[in-house]
């Protein structure tokens, strides 16, 4: 009986979405992807595919008006009696004929530059009319990859080998999502994913949606990887340049006019093709535009073009977005990569105001099960068919799932992989267990190899085993580190446990302990990697060091929406470590400084006296306006550039070897990021903080700063480290405030600079102070270019700094590379 009622259910569902369908071509025969079908007079909508097959939903049988448009080619209106499902009904459309005299203005002035400035001055008057709307949204997406190569650098590409062609050619990516859209401009949405399906992954979920696809030519800006100038902005007179190319007349007679866009400089954000205004009321009817990746500060991507079509609508008369295609061509190290995405907006029901609490933090969810659709169910709700190639992926990769899920599969791979060869020793290697989801890792000494004046040349190797929960997404990790100096003749050995509970509040527990050699600044400022250049090539030991021997536990978890705590408890013994060696590469007069980051001269007084101390700290993130998507395998955080982070921490020493050690320190801080248009992005970090009765404490526990005396940025933010301060000159027990501030043109002045528009660069400023008692303040100016680099590869940057305390103290070049990493 149970089944008797899923047929019937199945039945009433396939009814309900009946089809009008057929394929559309040009005068030639050709298939005609992406054309714009909807009904007339209403939001039920939908677009072609690659081979221009289409499905039209519809509910009703009886007499029907469908219209078929795509930029160039004349309106086609359908009037189809439809009688029974599904309705096939082949359409063939005929070039437009853009006439050139249909707008009469003053021969003497450019009459594009009087369209848009038509368009402009009734930009926010069209905006308004669709500024609050429910809809129904679907998007597809698909990435191909073309001519893949077998190795780059050396490192074998095989993880797509079987879902690509013998050319190496294929679909790498395939997804779609069904949803429904509550949305109020410029930025308030509220998106329920109904059904979400990632070609070869029965768990996945799309990352395709509504907000990602939000790209209005009614604002002043596209927000893409800059901000791209819309043709129709208040400043577009600044960054574009216009040419009539003629005018047709619509289905309803209403002259359309289509207006050439052309950047009038290359390299800024600016867009290229054509935008078609509405001659009486200057809305959009439709765009189809591209820009480089250069323009966009993307060096990988080649180009993107984005094409929209509107609807008209004689009852409400408004012009609405029923279809939108994203195209883009990107590569890098003989990776080629193109991709499509197909959005669908239809039954739109626009709103004179939304009920209070409407929109919430939480922007996106997903129904119960949405990853978990039948076929049957999306050959109902999907507006545009897939094409014989995505068919062909669902049913190979689908296959291939089933495959990958077997042990007999899993084995054999992992039996490949598992493979131990000699330079494993150097390297690391790793034993996995696929099918029971484990592996056991070996860190290998050849990328943890450096070298410090303390342990002279000191390696590290690492054990640990990993036990994974794919479905929850959480994963259990216990490892050790031994860490030996040569110099020192002395080996220190830590170990860790690691513990993700979850993925809605992110709870997490992290325990260690052991025996190791820690800078006094906690925040590692140094580099093992700068610091052994910088010692073995020119003698400066910046790094100065103490033996931690510890046991340590770590606990943090989301406690509301915005709200995180963290508590860490630590016990430790701190012990005093003395240079053991003078080694270097190349010779010089120098002498190594003493391992005393506050006597450097001082070769017998240690840095700090052998005691023990307990700390305990609390520390709450709060971020103010935080929004999230709910899956049923977690909760995703999604930053708001509208509000500050701030941090607030507490922490105490307490139970120590003598009672001068034990101390509190209160802090704070706030970090904002702020997007100035298209004028580039400026980053805030304010911290402040104070210690209560620390006069006596180990200098283990002052406040350290951020310097940077070797003069290369490690990757990390540069909003965090002062860039000419000697790193302990400033570390203090009391009080103090340190302000950092960074504006990034992104391209807005260098773009406009003869000769340096070149660089395709960015132009980056700062300013950088710090404050302790009884000492004058010290300040740092910035100015440098980032985004250097050469052809695609564009992952440095170069900075001057000026820095001042009580006068001019010093200048300095910085010099960073992206892809280092670091801490921040």
């Amino acid at each position: 009986m149970k089944k008797n009622f899923t047929l019937l259910f199945l039945f009433i569902a396939i009814s309900s979405f009946a089809q009008i369908k057929g394929t559309i071509t040009d005068s030639k025969g050709n298939p005609m992807a992406f054309v714009n079908i909807y009904l007339q007079d209403t939001y039920t909508s939908t677009t072609s595919n690659e081979q221009g097959k289409y499905e039209l939903n519809v509910k009703t049988t009886g007499k029907h008006i469908i219209l078929y448009q795509y930029l160039g080619y004349k309106t086609e209106k359908k009037i189809v009696n439809a009688e029974k499902f599904p309705q096939i009904v082949d359409v063939q459309l005929t070039e437009e004929d853009i006439q050139l005299n249909d707008v009469v203005i003053d021969p003497k002035a450019n009459p594009a530059n009087e369209i848009i400035r038509n368009a402009i001055a009734n930009r926010k008057e069209n905006s308004s009319k669709t500024a609050k709307y429910n809809a129904d949204f679907y998007s597809r997406g698909i990435f191909r990859v073309k001519n893949l190569p077998k190795t780059i650098m050396g490192q074998k590409l095989d993880f797509f080998d079987e879902i690509i062609d013998s050319t190496r050619s294929g679909i790498l990516y395939l997804s779609e999502t069904v949803s429904k859209i509550t949305f109020q401009k410029p930025d308030k949405l509220k998106e329920v994913i109904v059904a979400s399906k990632v070609s070869g992954n029965d768990n996945g979920f799309s990352f395709n949606n509504a907000a990602q696809a939000n790209f209005d030519f009614y604002e002043n800006y596209l927000d893409f990887d800059v901000k791209v100038i819309s043709p129709i902005a208040d400043g577009a007179f600044n960054y574009y340049k216009y040419k009539f190319d003629g005018s047709f007349a619509d289905e309803n007679n209403k002259v359309i006019n289509k207006i050439k866009v052309t950047p009038k400089r290359d390299s800024e954000p600016a867009m290229e093709g054509y935008i078609y205004i509405v001659d009486d009321t200057y809305a959009i009817y439709a765009v189809d535009l591209s820009i480089k990746g250069s323009q966009m500060q993307n060096p990988a991507l080649n180009k993107l073009t984005l094409k929209q079509s509107y609807s008209f609508n004689n009852k409400n008369k408004i012009w609405a977005k029923n279809t939108q295609t994203i195209d883009f061509e990107a590569g890098m190290l003989g990776i080629n990569i193109s991709g499509n995405f197909t959005y669908v907006y239809s039954n739109f029901e626009f709103k004179e105001q939304f009920e209070k609490k409407t929109f919430t933090a939480e922007v996106l969810k997903f129904e119960e099960n949405a990853n978990k659709k039948e076929d049957s169910f999306w050959e109902t709700i999907r507006p545009v068919p897939l094409t014989n190639e995505e068919t062909t992926d669902y049913a190979k990769k689908d296959a291939l799932q089933t495959k990958k899920k077997s042990q007999v599969y899993l084995d054999s791979i992992d039996g490949k992989r598992n493979k131990f060869g000699f330079s494993d020793i150097l390297m690391g290697y790793s034993y996995r267990n696929s099918f029971k989801k484990w592996s056991i890792n070996y860190d290998g000494p050849l990328l943890s190899t450096s070298f410090n004046t303390v342990q002279g040349w000191k390696t590290q190797v690492g054990l640990s085993f990993v036990k994974r929960d794919e479905d929850k997404r959480t994963y259990t990790r216990i490892g050790s580190r031994f860490d030996y100096g040569f110099a020192e003749e002395k080996l220190r050995v830590t170990g860790d446990f690691y513990r993700k509970f979850n993925n809605t509040n992110n709870s997490q527990l992290y325990v260690n302990g052991g025996s190791s050699v820690s800078q006094f600044n906690g925040g590692n400022p140094i580099t093992n990697l700068g610091n052994s250049i910088s010692t073995l090539i020119f003698k400066n030991n910046f790094m100065k060091v103490y033996e931690k021997n510890f046991i340590s536990a770590n606990f943090g978890r989301e406690i509301i929406n915005g709200l995180n705590l963290n508590f860490n408890l630590e016990y430790s013994e701190r012990k005093p470590l003395w240079n053991n060696t003078d080694y270097v590469l190349i010779k010089n007069d120098k002498v190594y400084t003493s391992n005393n980051p506050l006597l450097p001269n001082d070769y017998v007084t240690p840095a700090i006296e052998k005691h023990n101390l307990v700390k305990a700290n609390v520390n709450a993130r709060i971020k103010f306006g935080q929004q999230y998507w709910t899956r049923p395998d977690g909760k995703y955080n999604i930053g708001n550039e509208k509000y500050p982070t701030l941090n607030i921490g507490y922490e105490k020493g307490l139970a120590a070897t003598d009672k001068k050690y034990e101390y509190d320190l209160v802090s704070a801080r706030v970090t904002y990021g702020l997007s100035i248009g298209n004028k580039g992005d400026l980053d805030l970090n304010l911290k402040a903080g104070k210690f209560f009765n620390a006069e006596n404490i180990s200098f283990i526990d002052y406040k350290h700063f951020n310097g940077n005396q070797t003069h290369i940025n490690n990757g990390g933010s540069y909003t965090n480290v002062f860039n000419n301060l000697p790193y302990y000159s400033s570390s203090t027990n009391d009080s103090y405030i340190e302000f950092h501030a960074e504006h990034n043109d992104k391209g807005f002045i260098m773009n406009k600079l003869p000769l340096l528009k070149y660089l395709k660069s960015q132009l980056v400023l700062g300013f950088h102070n710090m404050a302790v008692p009884d000492r004058i303040p010290y300040q740092e100016f910035t100015a440098g270019l980032d985004n250097l680099g050469f052809g695609k590869l564009r992952i440095f940057r170069l900075d001057y700094v000026r820095s001042y305390q009580n006068g001019f103290q010093g200048d300095a070049i910085v010099f960073g590379i992206k892809i280092l990493g670091g801490a921040n």
